[in-house]
């Protein structure tokens, strides 16, 4: 049996590996490849790197830093979880039927983005060039004073919009099929200068510089310099609920789990946590459910002063 199990490989998981293994215990990372960090195409909020550094990039050396401390990483798909109230610590399944054993588990899913769909250009190329994002907190500063358009009919786009307008005078916001915004909601993208464009959305062709978005009625497309979706994301927590009732009503995990557990020995990190969705939050919260999972080692180790229980 080892002491700790982490799912997920992104900057949670890994920061998370890295402390656990400098703590001198036996961790192992399992991932399936699919963190969210890897299309990246450049983040320049993550402290350090002023110029920026590519998703792809930043997993790779968080990867190899954590395994020059001791932490043995695996590609696999992780199908279940549970206590093993016999002999303690928990058991993992893996697709294919590998059997790990664990003291203590650290959940770094993440989440799955929600995609647009386009009606022509590459998906991947279009947000490597920057006409289409995912991520205002992310990259808005990139697009100061750009054309900017933003696609979703609820609450939460007009949000983005109203967000991404301190970057820029030029803020659509775009329906996927009609606005489902109140007058009150409307008058505020009104006074803050967002512009709502009524019509159905036809097309989404993504070209080396622009993002063409066709509406009904329309004779031309309009051109706007990027595009952000604002469908959310869905967050992997079947893991989490695998193990009791944990989660929100959108499936995210409560944003205590970094620090204040799930359950004796498990820990949550990352963005499956409900909260903010940033590399910075995520490798924070790592370091947080490592520390926090090797104190509760300790403490069944009876390795901890009395007057700290």
């Amino acid at each position: 049996m080892i002491d700790v199990l982490i799912v997920g490989a992104g900057p949670a998981g890994l920061a998370a590996g890295l402390y656990i293994a400098r703590y001198r215990r036996r961790v192992r990372i399992v991932h399936d490849g699919s963190s969210r960090a890897l299309w990246v195409p450049r983040s320049r909020n993550v402290p350090g790197f002023p110029d920026g550094i590519i998703g792809a990039d930043l997993i790779a050396r968080m990867t190899d830093h954590a395994m020059r401390y001791g932490a043995e990483i695996a590609e696999g798909k992780v199908v279940e979880i549970a206590r093993r109230d016999d002999e303690g610590g928990f058991r993992a399944i893996l697709e294919g039927g590998a059997i790990i054993d664990a003291r203590g588990l650290i959940l770094a899913t993440g989440v799955d983005t929600n995609l647009a769909q386009l009606d022509s250009g590459d998906h991947g190329a279009a947000v490597r060039s920057g006409v289409l994002r995912y991520c205002p907190i992310c990259d808005g500063f990139e697009h100061s004073d750009e054309r900017i358009a933003v696609l979703g009919s609820d609450l939460h786009g007009a949000a983005e919009a109203m967000f991404l307008r301190q970057y820029s005078s030029d803020v659509t916001l775009i329906p996927k099929w009609q606005v489902a915004l109140t007058d009150a909601q409307r008058s505020e993208l009104a006074a803050s200068g967002v512009d709502v464009l009524e019509g159905r959305v036809m097309r989404l062709d993504a070209t080396k510089d622009a993002m063409l978005v066709a509406i009904e009625g329309e004779a031309a497309p309009r051109r706007f310099d990027t595009l952000y979706p604002a469908f959310g994301s869905t967050p992997r927590s079947e893991l989490a609920a695998m193990l009791g009732p944990w989660t929100d009503p959108n499936g995210c995990i409560p944003f205590s789990a970094f620090s204040d557990g799930l359950l004796p020995g498990v820990y949550a990190a990352g963005d499956v946590l409900e909260g903010l969705d940033q590399i910075s939050v995520a490798t924070g919260q790592g370091a947080m459910a490592a520390t926090r999972l090797h104190n509760w080692l300790r403490e069944q180790e009876g390795h901890v002063m009395a007057d700290q229980k």
